[in-house]
C-alpha cells in the first residue's frame, strides 16, 4: 500500500481491467488525462517506475499536491494537452487516456460543466480561450445546430439552436438547461436529462475534444517504444469509433476509410491489437460505479513500424461545415 492510499482517492473506471491487460506494469508511463489522479496512482502502485501526468486543467495539479509528494520524483506533472504528449515523453512503456469528464470538474459549479448546478457557462478545461457562453451567444443558428447535432448526436438540434438564439443572451448553466428542457419532451424514468446531449456538444466544441483525440492517438504512436502499450477508455460512441478505426488503420485491419482520398500504400503496422473487441465493465463495477456502464477500453501494443499520420476523416471524426 502506498503512503497516499489512506487519502481514499476515487476509483477510476476500468482500472482493474487496464492493469490486467497491460501487466506487468513497469518502466515509464504517461497518463494523458490526469484528472483526479486515479490512473496515475494505480500505475505507480502497480510497479511503474515513473508516470508523466498530463492535464490541461491547472486545478488538477493543485488538488493533487498533497498526495503527489508521497511519490517523489516517480511522478512528473505537466500542464498541457495529450495531443502534444510526445513533447513530454518519448520511448515510453505505456500511455493511458481516460476520455471522460473529470468528476472534479463536474462537481465545481463555477466551472460551468454541469446542467444540475448553476454557474457561469464556461466549460473550458484549460480555463483559457473561447467559453461555452461565447459559442452560445455568438454563433449563428446554423453553427449551433451543427455543433449540437455532430458533437451531441441530438436529433432536435435545429429546434434547440433556434430556441437558444431566441433566448440570448445566456450566461448561466441553468438558464441554458431550461431553454433546452423546454424544447424536448419530459424524460421518462431512468432517461437522461434533456440537456445532456447539448451540454456534451458544447463541452466538446469548447475543448476541441475530437481534434485532441485524433492528434493524441497519433502522438502516442510517436511516443511509445516498441512493445509499449496504449490503453484508451472512452465513454460514448463517437470517441470509441475514432479509437477503433485508428487502431484498425495502424494495425493493418482496414484500408483507407475516406473514399474520396487517394489510395494509401501498404505500410508496416504501428500497433498490434490482440483483442479486437472493446473491454467493458463487469456487473460488480457497474453496480459500485454507475459511470462505468458506458465505458469501453481498447488496448494495443506498439510495434517497430514507423509512426504515420492519420487523416481524422478516416477515423470517423465529425466535421463541421465551413460556413464562411
Amino acid at each position: 500500500m502506498s503512503a497516499a492510499a489512506d487519502d481514499k482517492p476515487h476509483v477510476p473506471v476500468l482500472i482493474d481491467a487496464i492493469l490486467d491487460a497491460v501487466a506487468p506494469v513497469q518502466g515509464v508511463w504517461l497518463d494523458g488525462t490526469f484528472g483526479a489522479g486515479g490512473y496515475t496512482r494505480a500505475l505507480l502502485d502497480a510497479g511503474a517506475d515513473k508516470v508523466i501526468a498530463v492535464d490541461r486543467d491547472p486545478l488538477a495539479f493543485e488538488m493533487a499536491a498533497d498526495w503527489a509528494r508521497d511519490y517523489g520524483d516517480r511522478i512528473e506533472m505537466v500542464e498541457g494537452t495529450f495531443s502534444d504528449l510526445d513533447d513530454y515523453g518519448t520511448d515510453l512503456d505505456g500511455v493511458v487516456l481516460d476520455l471522460g469528464v473529470s468528476s472534479m470538474q463536474l462537481d465545481l459549479a463555477e466551472r460551468g460543466f454541469s446542467f444540475m448546478r448553476n454557474g457561469p457557462l464556461d466549460m473550458r478545461m484549460s480555463q483559457k480561450g473561447r467559453s461555452a457562453a461565447d459559442i452560445v451567444n455568438e454563433a449563428d443558428e446554423g453553427e449551433l445546430a451543427d455543433i449540437i447535432y455532430l458533437y451531441g448526436e441530438e436529433r432536435a438540434s435545429r429546434r434547440i439552436a433556434r430556441a437558444i438564439v431566441a433566448a440570448r443572451p445566456l450566461t448561466q448553466t441553468l438558464e441554458l438547461a431550461k431553454v433546452v428542457e423546454n424544447c424536448l419532451p419530459r424524460p421518462k424514468p431512468n432517461q437522461s436529462h434533456p440537456a445532456t446531449r447539448t451540454f456534451q456538444a458544447l463541452r466538446i466544441a469548447v475543448n476541441n475534444e475530437y481534434g485532441e483525440l485524433a492528434e493524441g492517438l497519433a502522438a502516442s504512436e510517436r511516443a511509445l517504444k516498441a512493445g509499449g502499450q496504449l490503453a484508451v477508455v472512452t465513454f460514448h460512441s463517437v470517441e470509441d469509433r475514432m479509437v477503433k478505426r485508428f487502431l484498425q488503420h495502424r494495425s493493418g485491419g482496414i484500408a483507407n476509410a475516406n473514399r474520396f482520398a487517394p489510395e494509401i500504400e501498404d505500410v508496416e503496422a504501428g500497433f498490434r491489437v490482440d483483442k479486437r473487441k472493446a473491454i467493458v465493465a463487469d456487473e460488480d463495477e457497474v453496480r459500485t460505479n454507475p459511470r462505468s456502464r458506458s465505458a469501453k477500453l481498447r488496448v494495443a501494443v506498439r510495434t517497430q513500424g514507423a509512426a504515420k499520420p492519420v487523416d481524422p476523416r478516416d477515423l470517423g471524426m465529425p466535421m463541421k461545415k465551413d460556413r464562411r
